[in-house]
């Protein structure tokens, strides 16, 4: 009897004992959760913290470039003559022909920089970009046959064409190395990490082709491709201007919906479908809606190279690679280059302007070369 009482005590402390290990787990579990919840908290607070800054940036930066030109004026006067302040020359000058270009080089360069990460995802690779899968190329050789074959066939050789047309047929060769790219990637046929592959073919391609119609030009003319090719913010008009940030914002909305998709194909296309994701369809339409962003964007304004490439790398190192932040960091950050870009074009040897084209070019190459020898030590 006194044997059957004391294992009856004994089961009871054990389970007791146990009964308590497993509260104090449990609430170790617990307050390990809310550390991890509160961290991730401070680093989405910080997130937002710095995309604040670099809206702030932005407009500091659009400032100095509605202040800088051929008529001296500083950024508090540029923004007083803004909002209709100050002398009538001083207005007319920033509203008339500061302004469009500042907001040129605020929506394609977002819209390049969204298209640029956008594309880094779905194609799984970091050197994917407008200027790394053929699309500017396109564009390239879209606007010479407008400028040498179009505009002596349709409106004769004496007679040169509106740039609206020529932006019209860049955007069609754009499009058409969409088309290209988006059938390897829809078709299977290549693996993503290979569409830089196609995009390196399709530049040849289009630059053989340019070269062909080039050499049967006359001088005048390939004048005006080689002004084409440098890229400038300040041809498009008001009309083309809105065009480009219909698009942009159009396919924004379509990118920023999707952002827990591109999370997921961060860590490949098998882990992405296993969580849900439909991984086909979200390439394609990825690839779709980025590639017409860029042909939007790029038609108008030549060949500014790189911007889809330095940004979102830049707001990586900002943000880190969620795409709830990584998105509106590299629209940002790709305004902020292109505004500097064209602050610097203008400012280096002013009066004279340099082509955008070349600014954005050398700081994305060694961009380039870094990620590419960072490849070859992995």
């Amino acid at each position: 009897m006194i044997r059957s009482l004391m294992a009856a005590e004994g089961d009871a402390g054990v389970s007791a004992s146990a009964s308590a290990s497993a509260a104090s787990a449990s609430a170790a579990s617990a307050r390990g959760s809310g550390r991890a919840a509160h961290a991730q908290a401070r680093i989405e607070r910080r997130n937002w913290l710095v995309v604040a800054v670099l809206v702030a940036v932005c407009v500091a930066v659009s400032l100095c470039a509605l202040a800088s030109g051929a008529s001296d004026m500083n950024p508090l006067a540029s923004a007083q003559a803004l909002l209709g302040i100050g002398s009538a020359q001083d207005v007319m000058t920033v509203r008339s022909i500061r302004l469009p270009r500042v907001l040129c080089a605020i929506v394609s360069g977002a819209g390049l920089a969204l298209a640029g990460a956008v594309l880094q995802s779905v194609l799984e690779n970091p050197l994917a970009s407008a200027s790394t899968v053929g699309i500017s190329q396109g564009a390239a050789f879209g606007a010479t046959l407008a400028l040498l074959v179009v505009a002596p066939v349709v409106a004769g050789a004496s007679t040169g064409i509106g740039m609206g047309a020529v932006a019209l047929f860049a955007f069609a060769g754009a499009l058409a190395s969409s088309a290209v790219v988006l059938l390897f990637s829809r078709l299977g046929s290549s693996s993503p990490e290979s569409i830089v592959l196609v995009g390196v073919a399709l530049s040849a391609l289009w630059a053989g082709a340019s070269t062909i119609i080039q050499y049967f030009s006359d001088d005048l003319a390939l004048t005006k491709v080689i002004f084409w090719q440098f890229g400038d913010l300040g041809r498009a008009t008001w009309s083309q201007i809105g065009f480009m940030a219909l698009v942009g914002a159009a396919c924004a909305l379509y990118f920023f919906a999707n952002r827990w998709n591109y999370n997921a194909l961060q860590n490949g296309g098998q882990v992405a479908g296993g969580l849900g994701v439909n991984v086909v369809r979200c390439r394609v339409l990825g690839v779709v809606a980025s590639t017409v962003m860029a042909a939007a964007m790029v038609s108008f304004v030549g060949l500014v190279n790189f911007i889809g490439l330095i940004a979102p790398h830049i707001a990586r190192r900002l943000v880190g690679n969620d795409y709830r932040f990584l998105l509106p960091a590299s629209l940002v950050l790709g305004s902020i280059i292109m505004l500097a870009s064209d602050l610097a074009a203008r400012m280096v040897i002013s009066p004279v302007v340099l082509p955008i084209g070349a600014i954005t070019s050398f700081l994305g190459a060694p961009l380039f070369l870094y990620l590419l020898y960072k490849g070859c030590k992995r």
